[in-house]
């Protein structure tokens, strides 16, 4: 499958996309984009073997190991895989940067399969719940796999690319806040679906990887067709950042990020069917307060299946103070400001035996960020709706191309931290 939509998309890449490459040439030239600081197809090898230790609330705690290696055999093609031990069984690999035709069509792949899994269900979406307002939803057969391909131009300046995505899991058991089962599924359905994504970038920055000073306007158009009795929605991302030089190399970014879902088809609404197909049934939970959290994770569903999803809130990109996925909606509004301070700014090689790579940048970052998001538009023009976050970070940019990130995050439901690869606010 992902191979035929790799031979297809490069088809109508090639025959489709040098006529618009050649039209936004001319469009960049009269936008005078800042030139590039470097090469962006960098070939410089490199490798990371590092323990990743995890706790799922609901589900346990164990240690993981990722590794990667980067540029392999003095090509651009990259590799990496997580390997998950203790209370989660499974692992994630994936190829990226397979240059099918040289600096014009890049193709990624990946794949995920766990046997556990827990996401926090909140008791209502939108951004009116409170801190432990929430229940612990755990699935399990988990797997997800995917392409996505990248026809590229200009130095990078212009990029259309497609994807897809498809997975499938099951709903095991609901739990309340502290881990204790409130009711099991009986005879869960294996659900499957898939998404759909097409999106271009145009990138008037002076470096792709790193960038200092320029505009960059990403759009992207994904389609979710039904999963089981979900809704057939499709979701329009608007995510523009631009990039201010300071003094000595450092740089004022700030994003703004609109997401929207339109709903073809709405799915499964009532209550009592949801119960019956994901196997729950909450009127034979005893305890009030524990069957009222099962009625409310049918209801968040519902509200999923009548106004979709939009690009959520909270985790590692957007609202970092905040669990992943905190806030969900059909509707949300981001915005960004982050100031990026270089303590170093050359080319430096390092190799401590389980890393190696080409040190360019070690840079402190502080930033501020805002948003709201809800299944009413209007929402979004409502102040008292936001929430925000604040804090500080730690990056290592290397010659590679990958940004090793660590932050710490307040809101006003304290603090969150994270490690992660790949700067914030991307699509």
């Amino acid at each position: 499958m992902v191979r035929r939509l790799a031979l297809g998309f490069a088809l109508v890449a090639t025959c489709a996309l040098v006529s618009t490459a050649r039209a936004t040439e001319s469009l960049l030239d009269e936008l005078s984009a800042p030139e590039r600081r470097r090469d962006q197809f960098p070939k410089e090898f490199g490798y990371a073997v590092f323990p990743y230790p995890y706790r799922l609330p609901g589900i346990g705690s164990g240690l993981s190991l990722v590794a990667g290696a980067l540029n392999i055999a003095d090509t651009h093609t990259d590799a990496y895989g997580i390997l998950f031990g203790g209370d989660v069984k499974g692992g994630a690999a994936g190829v990226g940067d397979i240059h099918l035709i040289p600096r014009r069509l890049i193709f990624d792949v990946g794949y995920t399969a766990v046997n556990r899994a827990a996401f926090q269900s909140y008791s209502q979406r939108g951004m009116n719940s409170a801190k432990n307002d929430f229940s612990l939803v755990e699935v399990g057969d988990t797997e997800f796999f995917g392409g996505r391909l990248t026809a590229t131009f200009l130095d990078r300046r212009f990029e259309i690319h497609g994807a897809w995505y498809e997975g499938a899991s099951r709903v095991n058991s609901i739990h309340d806040k502290d881990g204790n089962v409130i009711i099991e599924a009986q005879d869960p359905p294996l659900t499957r679906g898939h998404t759909t994504l097409l999106g271009a970038r145009f990138d008037l920055t002076d470096d792709y990887t790193d960038p200092r000073r320029g505009l960059r306007l990403d759009v992207t158009r994904s389609q979710s067709p039904p999963r089981g009795s979900g809704a057939d929605y499709y979701v329009m991302d608007y995510n523009a950042t631009a990039y201010i030089p300071l003094p000595r190399y450092n740089t004022l970014a700030l994003n703004l990020l609109r997401s929207d879902a339109f709903v073809r088809h709405e799915g499964e609404t009532d209550p009592a069917a949801l119960q019956q197909q994901l196997g729950l049934n909450c009127a034979s939970i005893p305890v009030a307060a524990q069957q009222q959290f099962c009625n409310e994770f049918i209801s968040t569903t519902a509200a999923a299946n009548q106004f979709g999803t939009a690009t959520t809130l909270g985790g590692f990109d957007r609202l970092r103070s905040y669990p992943q996925g905190r806030f969900k909606g059909a509707h949300t509004l981001f915005m960004g400001a982050e100031y990026r301070w270089n303590l170093t700014d050359e080319a430096t090689p390092f190799d401590i035996f389980l890393m190696k790579g080409v040190r360019t940048s070690i840079q402190l970052a502080f930033f501020y960020e805002t948003g709201v998001t809800s299944d009413n538009k209007s929402d979004l023009s409502k102040g008292s709706q936001f929430r925000s976050s604040y804090g500080a970070g730690f990056r290592i940019v290397t010659g590679q191309g990958v940004v090793f990130r660590a932050d710490l995050a307040y809101g006003q439901e304290g603090i969150n931290s994270a490690i992660f690869i790949g700067y914030p606010w991307e699509l």
